[in-house]
């Protein structure tokens, strides 16, 4: 693992920032694919965390979620819209768009249901963070913020790399996995106005540039 921030950690993956997984204090945030499980437990193993939280309930972000909450003893924790997603069996199919690529992702990578323990709304505290609704790309997508060193943990809102191609940079995520795309760039311009200092993908190198974030977020059409 690798510290970005006091207590932030970021998981090693290959490739590189493809499918990211954060500690933030003692809480895991996301859990890669249901193939991640073995390297997830292989970098959190000797740590002890209280909590496994999600920024939202897509396979390739819950894929090893049950996995490891029953390995570790610990409770799961969502955003309050995708509390569905993650407890019904192919609920998951209701918190994505339509399509032949969502229902590859839903047969390989997806996780088993689990039961939430937590559903996580607006102004909630995780591991010294705000919780930010942030809804559009999964009706209950959350993004994690630390106004003291202005850190922020932002799911899928968007992503700093092309799906495709694997070169860094910002992107909107493929309306193809996104139900909601404009609500999605309203999440994404209110999480621009924050300038965070550090930003942290599902999909992507971390960001240390507020004003390439907040530039990228304002051009976003309506």
């Amino acid at each position: 693992m690798r510290e970005l921030a006091s207590g932030v950690f970021m998981l090693r993956g290959w490739p590189p920032n493809a499918i990211n997984v954060y500690v933030l204090g003692d809480v895991l945030i996301d859990a890669a694919t249901r193939q991640g499980e073995k390297r997830i437990m292989r970098q959190v193993g000797a740590r002890t965390l209280s909590a496994h939280a999600l920024t939202h309930a897509h396979p390739d972000h819950q894929g090893s979620s049950h996995a490891i909450c029953e390995r570790l003893g610990i409770p799961l924790w969502c955003g309050q819209g995708d509390v569905p997603a993650m407890e019904t069996p192919g609920g998951i199919s209701n918190s994505q768009a339509p399509g032949w690529l969502n229902r590859l992702q839903q047969r390989f990578w997806t996780g088993p249901p689990h039961p939430v323990a937590r559903a996580l709304v607006e102004g909630d505290e995780v591991a010294g963070f705000t919780v930010l609704a942030c809804p559009g790309h999964s009706p209950g997508q959350v993004a994690y913020w630390r106004e003291a060193d202005r850190v922020l943990i932002l799911g899928d809102v968007l992503n700093n790399m092309n799906l495709l191609t694997g070169i860094p940079g910002l992107h909107e995520p493929p309306a193809v996995f996104t139900p909601d795309p404009a609500r999605n760039r309203a999440s994404a311009r209110r999480l621009g106005e924050l300038r965070p200092r550090l930003t942290c993908f599902g999909h992507g190198p971390p960001l240390r540039d507020p004003g390439k974030l907040a530039d990228f977020t304002t051009r976003l059409p309506e």
